[in-house]
């Protein structure tokens, strides 16, 4: 019973780090394709990766705080799952929006939720293994 609960508000905390880091990533993805001129997919790409600073320092902070790993050895595990993350993104991106040309935001609003699992998963049992 403790145990999922303590499941349920990881989840509902990463869900909210998760929603300000996606905001970072819309904020910068529109920003650069639509002032900045550049193409969506490297626009996307370029917001993840803001977002991923975001997203690391808020859910070591507030979403696994209980996790013992050091910064270190932390960071670079959350770098390799953000990596595959970041590669889903790619492909996804090369997908929706070049492929099947898909309005750019409702693409990546696709993206976002299809990779939400796994960076959760990922982090919880590998990165910060709580």
């Amino acid at each position: 019973m403790i145990r999922n609960l303590l499941l349920t508000r990881q989840f509902m905390m990463f869900l909210i780090v998760g929603s300000i880091a996606a905001a970072v990533h819309f904020s910068l993805l529109i920003g650069l394709k639509e002032l900045g001129g550049l193409a969506p997919l490297p626009s996307t790409l370029l917001g993840f990766i803001g977002g991923m600073g975001v997203s690391y320092t808020l859910n070591k902070r507030h979403t696994f705080f209980q996790s013992t790993r050091g910064h270190d050895e932390a960071f670079w595990r959350f770098f390799t799952v953000s990596s595959v993350g970041f590669g889903l993104t790619f492909l996804l991106g090369l997908l929706l929006m070049n492929h099947l040309r898909l309005p750019y935001l409702f693409a990546q609003v696709m993206m976002t939720g299809s990779v939400l699992m796994w960076n959760f998963l990922a982090n919880r049992f590998w990165t910060f293994r709580i």
